[in-house]
């Protein structure tokens, strides 16, 4: 998704945050979006365990019969 920024495209996104928003509100919401990011790969996780979980469940069932 990110791949094609590259380094400008980056320098230039990071300049625009401090304008819009400056020094002081940058770490806040730099912090709230790895937050974020951390409770969707937690989400992700979770899901994709209970899933695996219910597809071994399923291959236990079909051997035993």
């Amino acid at each position: 998704m990110f791949s094609n920024i590259g380094v400008p495209g980056l320098i230039l996104i990071l300049v625009l945050a401090l304008i819009i928003f400056g020094p002081k509100k940058l770490p806040e919401i730099g912090r709230a979006f790895g937050q974020t990011l951390r409770e969707f790969k937690k989400s992700t996780r979770e899901l994709t365990s209970d899933v695996m979980d219910e597809l071994d469940d399923d291959k236990k069932k079909n051997a035993t019969k």
